[in-house]
């Protein structure tokens, strides 16, 4: 396990150094102001360090907070709907019809119930994201080979051991899947959802630097904001290493 991390934080570097690479071809290529240099972003983001981190730290606490909300509201659908095929007749059609609409159309209804704090920046990410988590749950349990259940019923277990032993561990890794998604997804979230009466947030900073045309700020702010994706799906990457050791990868 020690020699996959290695090789994932090696992967990782070699990643960052090529992104960095690919951004001073075109600052290079383009030569406008618009577009600042690599070394000088990250110099500004350095010295900036503790402004921006507040900023960071209000992002991923509101997605945190979100995401933590959609599991608990999206899992039990998602195992429901993936064991009752007569609920999932009926549910499926609305997930599909509702699940391709942009929700962030339903941002200013949700302005308009929730008012302009975090509740309905919150609100808006748990909408756009529990969807897909519910998906990914019900798919993950369609997926079960019956003669797993059979097996478990031939053994006389009871409801509470097939959902310990089967289900559970069976869905897991489609749980950690639709983290990852949801993650990227809350991320972007932020730039409409941080963009109304908030102080702090990555993406509000993102947006004000951008309003003020100072684009080394809206870089380090972009920076940071993948700074903050890399740190999450790190987290997932090690949470789902420790809790599932049946799904580890070879590679």
């Amino acid at each position: 396990m020690k020699y996959l991390r290695t090789i994932s934080n090696n992967q990782l570097f070699i990643g960052f150094l090529t992104t960095l690479l690919a951004w001073q071809v075109i600052y290079f290529l383009i030569d406008t102001h618009t577009i600042p240099a690599p070394m000088e972003t990250l110099i500004y983001l350095y010295t900036m360090k503790l402004p921006v981190l507040l900023h960071v730290l209000a992002s991923m606490s509101r997605v945190l907070v979100a995401v933590g909300i959609a599991l608990i509201i999206g899992v039990p659908i998602g195992i429901f709907a993936g064991i009752n095929h007569l609920f999932n007749q009926f549910f499926s059609p609305f997930l599909y019809y509702i699940y391709p609409i942009p929700k962030v159309a339903f941002l200013p209804v949700l302005m308009l119930l929730y008012g302009l704090g975090n509740q309905s920046k919150v609100i808006l990410i748990i909408f756009i994201i529990v969807f897909q988590i519910i998906l990914s749950v019900r798919d993950g349990v369609r997926q079960i080979p019956s003669s797993y259940f059979t097996v478990m019923d031939s053994f006389a277990s009871s409801t509470l051991s097939k959902y310990r032993y089967l289900i559970i561990p069976a869905i897991s890794p489609h749980i950690f899947s639709g983290l990852r998604i949801s993650i990227g997804i809350s991320l972007a979230t932020l730039f409409f959802a941080e963009n109304y009466a908030t102080t702090y947030g990555i993406g509000y900073y993102i947006l004000s630097a951008w309003t003020k045309m100072d684009y080394i700020e809206m870089f380090s702010g972009i920076v940071a904001l993948s700074f903050l994706g890399i740190l999450m799906f790190k987290a997932i990457d090690l949470l789902e290493a420790k809790t599932t050791p049946w799904n580890k990868k070879p590679f």
